[in-house]
């Protein structure tokens, strides 16, 4: 982006949102594997506090708190789609907040146990100020997007003040208010885009969503892995517990296959569809990494090492897996005109895995359902495939040999 003796400063002007070729940076990508770190440590709190039957905590106190890291992710990824400049100045803005997440994620165990949201809070102050910084520099910078630009820096002032008055409240007040201000948080962007529509780069932006839920997965993964070398080192592993683990692994493979499945950056045609499918994804992301818990969870119990019934156990997979699938099915799904069979599959997998709920495997039939899910799709796309090749001829159909395999 320019030569060397600029990368100390540059204009913050407007990207191009028809530009080629535009994938994640080297920063962006090191942004998401720092907030992942944050991830992990929101997972592993939320996996004790289930483990050991606290779920009146463990619920609330994750929500709240995974609010506060997408927000911040959120808010710095749309922004980098639209005013990217790559120099110093906007290096040290994504460095100090990816400080603001790991400060946010030191907080998450006060939070969950004592209701105490301070280094949460201040975590989430830290990254807004270099939220606010940045849309400054682009309202100096973008002549065109002034207006929104002070709309954003302005309306994530503000709130943000809110905040921090809401720190000042008793704790018995603090959670009731919560959705308020989340409220507040999420229609700045609504409010700013009015003025004059930020520059966002649909590919882009569809790639950064793709990476953070692929690292989110991962984490789910290795939180699950974990907790079965636990058990191994403990010789407490036995049969269930390696059903489980095969049966998580499927159902995790099964979430990253689903997702990939549709190419999302023909949903982001307009601002509107951009909203939809860029909240949407606050379910998207805190199922997949609430799996990863519940996976650990269901591996303390099965090893009997865990507080809860298996009843409420197999919840804490089934639950947010069906969140995934049908959340998944509502974004990337329904948008492509899907036709009656694929309007129902979803769903109906869905419900066959929160009834799994009540089976002695929970964890194999979600696996299993989640393959017959997938398996079906592919099934069906090879069929589609091969009826659209017929219609149109071989002398005429296009040449996929060098594309990734067919979508579903």
């Amino acid at each position: 982006m320019g030569t060397h003796h600029h990368l100390w400063h540059r204009r913050m002007t407007a990207r191009d949102r028809d530009e080629e070729h535009r994938t994640a940076t080297p920063l962006e990508l090191f942004f998401d594997l720092c907030f992942v770190v944050a991830v992990a440590q929101i997972s592993s709190v939320l996996h004790h506090f289930l483990t050991d039957d606290r779920i009146g905590h463990a619920v609330p106190g994750y929500l709240a708190a995974f609010f506060a890291l997408w927000w911040a992710w959120m808010g710095f990824t749309w922004f980098a789609s639209a005013y990217d400049t790559d120099d110093v100045a906007y290096r040290v803005a994504a460095l100090v907040t990816i400080t603001g997440a790991l400060i946010l994620a030191s907080g998450v165990r006060r939070a969950f146990d004592e209701g105490d949201y301070a280094l949460v809070t201040v975590g989430y102050t830290v990254g807004r100020v270099a939220l606010i910084s940045l849309w400054l520099r682009a309202a100096l910078g973008d002549p065109e997007g002034r207006g929104s630009s002070y709309r954003f820096a302005t309306g994530l002032a503000v709130v943000q003040t809110l905040w921090l008055l809401w720190l000042l409240l008793p704790p018995g007040a603090q959670m009731p208010l919560f959705p308020v201000l989340a409220l507040l948080d999420v229609s700045v962007p609504l409010i700013g885009e009015r003025a004059h529509r930020t520059p966002w780069h649909p590919g882009h932006i569809a790639e950064r969503y793709g990476s953070f839920t692929m690292i989110v997965l991962g984490e789910s993964v290795f939180a699950a892995s974990r907790a079965v070398q636990s058990s191994l080192d403990a010789d407490t592993a036995n049969v269930r517990l390696y059903v489980l683990a095969g049966g998580g692994l499927l159902t995790v493979f099964c979430m990253w296959w689903l997702y990939f499945a549709r190419p999302a950056e023909h949903i982001l045609t307009s601002p509107r569809a951009g909203f939809v499918w860029g909240y949407g994804h606050y379910l998207v992301f805190a199922s997949a990494t609430a799996v990863g818990a519940g996976l650990a969870v269901n591996a303390d119990h099965v090893t009997h090492h865990g507080h809860l019934g298996p009843t409420a156990a197999a919840a804490t997979l089934t639950v947010p897996v069906a969140v995934y699938l049908l959340t998944l099915w509502a974004l990337q799904f329904r948008p492509h005109h899907a036709r009656t069979l694929d309007s129902v599959r979803f769903p109906a997998a869905a419900m066959l895995v929160l009834a799994g709920t009540f089976t002695r495997a929970p964890g194999l039939v979600t696996g299993l359902v989640t393959t017959a899910l997938t398996a079906f799709g592919v099934i069906a796309s090879h069929r589609a495939a091969r009826r659209e090749h017929t219609d149109h001829g071989a002398d005429h159909s296009p040449d996929h040999s060098s594309e990734t395999p067919v979508r579903e």
